[in-house]
């Protein structure tokens, strides 16, 4: 997972530093900056944000398409609708919570929070959903309807 470089360019490419982005996030600019270089995972809600504020998709930021953005995009994500989703890709794919919490060597409990809408999935188990099973991260999140699937 390498979406580091992509935020680096759109931000630079607004002409924004490091420590005025922080700022928007309300973040320390060191925490911003372990985000970038990649020394630390940058939270969801974070990129999130990131996304909306440059009105970007995550499935560019993550490298899973190269359309910048998508123009039938919601708001913003909507975590019952990530939990709904989330459950069904794990039902059509024939999944236990136990089986994709294995496959994300994350407790099972975590798969049951995320698919109540109870806590917003981290980063690293969107990504290997959305990889394993070719499925958007703005789908999954939420923020668009179609396209379900990425290329």
């Amino acid at each position: 997972m390498n979406y580091q470089e992509r935020m680096k360019e759109i931000r630079t490419y607004h002409d924004i530093k490091q420590k005025d982005f922080a700022k928007i996030l309300n973040l320390s600019p060191y925490t911003y900056s372990h985000y970038e270089t990649g020394d630390a995972t940058i939270p969801i809600k974070h990129l999130i944000k990131f996304c909306d504020y440059f009105r970007v998709s995550l499935d560019y930021i993550l490298k899973f398409s190269n359309n910048l953005k998508y123009n039938h995009s919601n708001s913003s994500f909507d975590i019952l609708k990530s939990s709904t989703r989330l459950k069904e890709i794990r039902k059509q794919n024939k999944l236990t919570q136990k089986d994709l919490a294995k496959q994300l060597n994350i407790a099972q409990t975590m798969i049951t929070e995320y698919e109540k809408g109870h806590f917003l999935i981290s980063l690293p188990s969107l990504y290997t959903i959305c990889k394993n099973y070719n499925i958007s991260a703005d789908y999954l999140l939420g923020k668009i309807d179609y396209p379900k699937h990425i290329k």
